[in-house]
């Protein structure tokens, strides 16, 4: 039986800690780089429909936000979004015009406030392990995931990564 305050000076943790930090670094080391990904070519791939309402901001300059996936570069005008579960994200202009309708009549498009996604139908990926994607297929930001994140593709060489506990609460399958 092993005997944790024994197996290394410093207390009852320090071996544990040594353990998940030798973890750490070998899921870096073995994190897999996608790349020309196209979900709708992978039978595992699943269509799913957001279902959400977020906050919305807009940007009054160039920034970048990080999210939990990695870093969002943003310029004037993005929608920077809080979702129901607290998480943060950048969406361009354009997309969140095309995307989001406010949450309720008197809320004029544009103006900081509650929107809810326009219902759309994008594949999703399950991952079984670590792994790194760019937000597009030109390049861009690039965003992290662990075992049991997902891999978004909102269209062809648009990506995003969600959380698994995120997903669980705000996807479900199309129909």
């Amino acid at each position: 039986m092993c005997d944790l305050q024994q197996a290394r000076p410093g207390g009852p943790h320090t071996a544990l800690t040594a353990v998940i930090q030798r973890l750490t670094f070998l899921a870096t080391c073995f994190m897999i780089e996608l790349k020309n990904l196209d979900l709708r070519s992978d039978a595992a791939a699943q269509r799913v429909v957001k279902d959400e309402t977020v906050s919305v901001e807009f940007a009054a300059g160039d920034g970048e936000l990080m999210s939990l996936e990695g870093p969002n570069r943003y310029v004037r005008g993005d929608a920077l979004i809080t979702g129901s579960t607290g998480d943060r994200w950048v969406v361009s202009r354009d997309r969140f015009d095309a995307k989001y309708l406010p949450a309720e009549a008197s809320l004029a498009h544009g103006e900081p406030g509650a929107y809810r996604n326009r219902p759309a139908v994008v594949l999703a990926r399950q991952m079984t392990g670590p792994f790194t994607l760019a937000r597009s297929a030109a390049g861009g930001d690039v965003l992290r995931g662990t075992a049991g994140d997902w891999v978004m593709q909102y269209s062809p060489g648009d990506y995003g990564v969600v959380q698994a506990a995120r997903f669980a609460k705000v996807y479900r399958l199309a129909e």
